[in-house]
């Protein structure tokens, strides 16, 4: 009788010997590799694989006579195609990978010498080195709007040539003396397509952002992006950024630590803007501005008063604060200066609007709800509550002053779970806003950051509250101008409402400082536990 493994042994010595259907590894290759190639059977291949073929080789062979026969204005067409699908690829990389690493913010693709004396002969019918004594074609600086060089006028004055370009290694300039860097742009040279480029690529991101939607319905941006498009295109114009620059530096002229660059009107146009170089280092950079010996809180203090200036009482505010365009330099005094840059992207705030938002922001400060609520509808909002979160972009206790203008972790975790948690509600509020106030809510929240960067030295929320109570003031002052003694009531009137607002925060600050102090002799005399609660309300 057989065994089992005698049986297992037994079959298995069957199969070993039968001839397999295959040939194995080893015996295939030996037999086959070592064939003449005639021995392989010739298939014919589809019909679809080649004309796949004769596409693939063809067509690159065929575009590339049409692009030698083209016109010169064909052949900048052709390449924007070209060039718009390598950004599109590059932009769905990025997307898809997005990191902290800011590179492409300031390096891309750079436009040749010939294309810079192209839109120079286009605009001046005349090359760079006939409109200026020295022209350098390497670019110091490149962003996403134009490619910035370094020039010196027929007299001698250095500046900046910003021509419709593209980024390189620093933005808006080079290193220079003392480790600064040269960031106002000298000249800069408009990217001779722009123009061409922008409607496709807004175009692009309407149909990203209508996809995105499609997969997310909560996620409803693609109202910004029609709201702005407009505001958007003017940052295409150099001459209206030119323009820009002249109404900034006349109406923030009584800051006298506040340089806006002169602009040369007779090298600039639409593409190409020349203007006043201007060294600096960026203001968040906090050892380069300890290096010139200069006080951070000081820069802060400027920073913040020269921004809330702009929204609580000229209206025109620049849209894009963020370091690369505010330098820091030492002046003549030796006090720090502020050089603002690139003003192509402003809003403007009208009069009504300003003046709500100065009185909310007042009463936010002051915890006065009534006016919050009244002050959040004049501008649209019926959630006054989440609307002053959003402004301030840290919680709002009713009934009581911030213990201290540092944001805590408990503070930041609550803002982070009310931006996910209500975030339906908060783009309401958003849409409910005039649509001017979406780029200066930008411009808070970018001074907020930098401020932020620069170690929070001065209290932001009570420095802007000051800057709102006197914009509110001489607003309401400017109405009374055919008034005998107008200017008298004004300055009165700001007076009194600074006084009115110092004192409250005085007394509050006095009521929280003796509250503090009979609870750390309670504490000390053990007539009260001293908790982890009762610890940070101490230390705050």
């Amino acid at each position: 009788m057989w065994r089992p493994s005698q049986v297992c042994h037994f079959h298995s010595a069957l199969l070993r010997g039968r001839p397999k259907p295959w040939p194995s590894p080893t015996a295939f290759f030996r037999r086959n590799l070592g064939a003449p190639p005639a021995r392989w059977p010739s298939r014919p291949q589809p019909l679809w694989k080649k004309a796949l073929s004769a596409t693939v080789l063809g067509a690159p062979l065929l575009l590339g006579v049409r692009y030698l026969m083209a016109e010169p204005q064909e052949r900048r067409r052709m390449r924007l195609v070209v060039d718009g699908i390598g950004r599109f690829s590059r932009s769905l990389r990025v997307g898809l990978q997005i990191s902290l690493d800011y590179w492409w913010c300031t390096n891309v693709v750079l436009r040749g010498v010939e294309e810079v004396d192209e839109l120079f002969l286009e605009d001046f019918r005349a090359p760079p080195h006939e409109l200026f004594q020295e022209f350098d074609y390497q670019p110091i600086a490149a962003a996403s709007l134009a490619q910035v060089h370094r020039a010196r006028l027929h007299d001698g004055t250095v500046v900046a040539v910003k021509v419709r370009g593209a980024p390189l290694g620093h933005r808006w300039g080079h290193p220079g003396a003392g480790g600064q860097s040269s960031l106002q742009p000298p000249v800069q040279v408009q990217y001779i397509d722009l123009r061409d480029r922008f409607d496709g690529d807004i175009h692009t991101l309407e149909l990203l952002l209508q996809l995105v939607e499609l997969m997310h319905p909560s996620f409803g941006f693609s109202w910004v992006l029609q709201d702005l498009k407009g505001t958007l295109a003017q940052e295409l114009d150099f001459e209206n950024e030119g323009r820009n620059a002249e109404r900034c530096a006349r109406e923030l002229q009584h800051f006298r630590y506040v340089v806006v660059p002169r602009v040369h009107w007779d090298v600039s146009s639409k593409r190409v803007l020349t203007a006043e170089f201007c060294e600096g280092c960026k203001v968040n950079d906090v050892e380069a501005i300890k290096t010139m010996g200069l006080a951070v809180r000081d820069i802060a203090e400027k920073l913040i008063k020269v921004f809330a200036e702009q929204i609580f009482y000229t209206g025109f505010v620049h849209s894009d604060p963020h370091p690369g365009n505010v330098l820091v330099r030492k002046g003549p005094d030796g006090k720090g200066q502020l050089v603002l840059l690139d003003h192509g992207l402003y809003q403007f705030l009208d009069e009504k609007d300003r003046s709500a938002l100065c009185q909310l922001w007042r009463a936010i400060i002051l915890r006065d709800e009534a006016a919050m609520k009244a002050h959040a509808a004049e501008l649209g909002v019926q959630d006054y509550f989440l609307f002053s979160e959003v402004l301030m972009q840290r919680p709002v206790r009713l009934g009581q002053l911030w213990r201290s203008h540092l944001l805590s972790r408990e503070e930041a975790a609550y803002m982070q779970d009310m931006a996910r948690e209500h975030f339906e509600e908060v783009m309401a509020v958003l849409k409910a806003l005039p649509r001017s106030m979406l780029l200066v809510l930008r411009n808070l929240n970018t001074v907020r950051a930098i401020n932020t960067a620069l170690g929070a030295p001065v209290d932001r929320y009570f420095l802007m509250a000051k800057s709102a109570v006197r914009g509110w003031s001489r607003l309401a002052g400017a109405t009374c101008q055919n008034v005998y003694g107008a200017s008298l009531l004004r300055h009165t009137r700001v007076i009194w409402e600074s006084f009115k607002f110092e004192a409250a925060l005085r007394l509050e600050t006095l009521s929280m400082r003796i509250t503090a102090l009979l609870v750390r002799v309670l504490v000390h005399l053990g007539l009260m536990p001293k908790t982890k609660g009762l610890y940070e309300y101490l230390e705050t």
